[in-house]
């Protein structure tokens, strides 16, 4: 049975508010929602989950209203947790990257972010066995979820789709070997890893590589491409 998630990165934020649990949505980035909404509106999508975070609320929002379907907010699906405005975000990426344990006082390792995010994937691939779900989503944690599966996938991953607001991945999954069980929580949310591999270029560029066998409880990536926001 294929299981299919749509992960949603949120539209662009008004980046002049520096509160990240608060931060909007720009004008641009309410407009884009409208491309969301289109993108996914034939996809078949029965449950949307998404961080917390107000601008990935609000990205999602268009098109839970065109559905009718709620929007289940899960704090493991947020973004990493930085700890302190941090004004050379890139050498702190390129750290982060470099030492996946690497964190500031009060904020998060990216190896945190990427337990607590798989673990939330998992558990809504075990509560919507064989559906399509949209889950809406971060830059950080998205890339995060990616090295989970791709370990190559790293810093240069991760600027390669820094600017892309909105951007839709998505996942198909095989869950025919056994109803999947989630792997251990992270637990506490924001407040708070194993691989396989793919070519993180194919990813870059939309592509569908083929995957090793990757499986996890029954759990196995088959396919991974961008979809067309227009």
């Amino acid at each position: 049975m294929k299981t299919d998630i749509y992960f949603v990165r949120h539209a662009q934020p008004d980046f002049s508010i520096k509160d990240d649990l608060v931060r909007p949505l720009s004008e641009k980035g309410i407009e884009d929602t409208r491309k969301v909404t289109n993108a996914l509106i034939d996809k078949n999508i029965t449950s949307i989950y998404s961080s917390p975070f107000k601008r990935a609320v609000d990205t999602i929002k268009d098109f839970a209203e065109n559905t009718g379907l709620e929007i289940k907010t899960d704090d493991n699906f947020c973004e990493r947790r930085v700890g302190e405005w941090v004004e050379d975000f890139k050498a702190f990426s390129l750290k982060q990257w470099e030492d996946f344990d690497f964190k500031l006082d009060g904020g998060e390792s990216l190896r945190q972010v990427q337990e607590r995010n798989i673990a939330a994937l998992f558990e809504v691939i075990k509560k919507n066995h064989g559906k399509s779900i949209a889950i809406a989503t971060h830059g950080t944690a998205l890339s995060t979820i990616i090295n989970y599966f791709n370990p190559d996938f790293g810093h240069a991953g991760f600027w390669s789709i820094a600017d892309k607001m909105p951007y839709i991945l998505y996942f198909r999954f095989n869950t025919e070997l056994t109803r999947p069980k989630s792997p251990a929580s992270a637990g506490g949310g924001c407040q708070r890893a194993a691989k396989s591999s793919m070519d993180s270029t194919n990813i870059q560029w939309g592509l569908n590589p083929p995957l090793n066998e990757v499986s996890f409880n029954g759990i196995k990536l088959e396919s991974l491409e961008e979809i067309e926001i227009i």
